[in-house]
């Protein structure tokens, strides 16, 4: 069987966190250089993983103060 692309059990990895409370909103993520170490990859699927998690909904980045879990609005689940 195939292994799972790392950017794919990045994704996996943190939206369970989130989703059994182990990252709450406005918690702050991992930086890319420390995701790159605990995944032993190259920051090119780390930096996808966060790209899509941010496209999901589920973090958001902000510039020079790093990617944290979002916070949910309404309308959101």
């Amino acid at each position: 069987m195939p292994r799972t692309p790392v950017y794919r059990e990045i994704i996996n990895d943190i939206r369970t966190a989130i989703e059994a409370g182990q990252l709450k909103p406005g918690d702050r993520l991992p930086t890319i250089a420390a995701l790159c170490e605990q995944y032993q990859a190259s920051n090119t699927p780390v930096k996808t993983a966060m790209r899509l998690l941010e496209e999901m909904g589920l973090i958001e980045t902000w510039q020079g103060k790093g990617m944290y879990v979002r916070r949910r609005t309404e309308g959101t689940e």
